[in-house]
């Protein structure tokens, strides 16, 4: 990067990091309420500040092992909002389940698109206004926004696998039969082990990469950016 070096890029990443996981989570518990769940409320975790959301592993550790590895892409993940899906109100519990599993990916693809238009306006005011002030504000901004729209689709499709505990193993659960649902269900302490194999083995890529890149040409996105 001409303009932009790894450690801006290190610093930019932190707060796109987080407001993607925090959109994830934020999309859990505000279903979960609206659906008729007073638990995330309670909890205190219907809030932007990020600091409850928190995951000392996966909110830190992980991704700061990523970008220090210079990995083809960064995520993490946030503590699951408490949610108590025998206090929905307005939906069959395993319906209201699956629906706010959902709600967490769809979040975060509503969250790009909404920063791909901001990616793409600021893009254009880069070629009408003084390079210094493209230099020093307008690229370090595109490059925040490129890389929040980035992983809010990473982290979307990463929540969207049939691993144990994921968002895309609730939306399958929540159609099987329920005594198959309820033996399942135990297989959830599996999950990072499941993730972590996956890494090892070099085959979350193989995963993520391909929907990733499906969905960054939907939004007229680079799939990287020189600066």
């Amino acid at each position: 990067m001409e303009f932009v070096s790894h450690l801006q890029y290190a610093v930019l990443m932190i707060p796109a990091l987080f407001i993607a996981m925090i959109v994830h989570e934020l999309g859990h518990g505000y279903t979960a309420y609206k659906l008729g769940d007073n638990t995330p409320k309670v909890a205190g975790r219907l809030t932007v500040n990020p600091f409850p959301h928190l995951d000392m592993f996966g909110s830190i550790l992980f991704p700061a092992i990523l970008i220090i590895a210079k990995a083809p892409f960064v995520f993490g993940w946030a503590k699951p909002i408490p949610i108590n899906p025998l206090n929905f109100k307005k939906i069959d519990y395993r319906k209201g389940m699956a629906l706010t599993a959902l709600m967490g990916p769809l979040s975060n693809i509503i969250t790009a698109v909404i920063f791909s238009i901001l990616f793409h306006l600021f893009l254009t005011l880069s070629q009408q206004l003084p390079p210094s002030i493209v230099k020093t504000v307008l690229l370090p901004l595109t490059l925040f926004f490129y890389l929040t729209v980035s992983i809010n689709i990473i982290i979307a499709i990463f929540n969207l696998l049939p691993i144990p505990s994921f968002d895309g193993w609730r939306v399958i659960l929540s159609f099987l039969p329920l005594h198959l649902e309820r033996k399942l269900e135990n297989l959830d302490f599996y999950g990072i082990f499941i993730v972590l194999a996956l890494f090892i083995l070099g085959i979350i890529h193989i995963l993520i990469l391909p929907p990733y890149i499906f969905i960054m040409s939907l939004l007229n996105m680079p799939l990287n950016i020189q600066f």
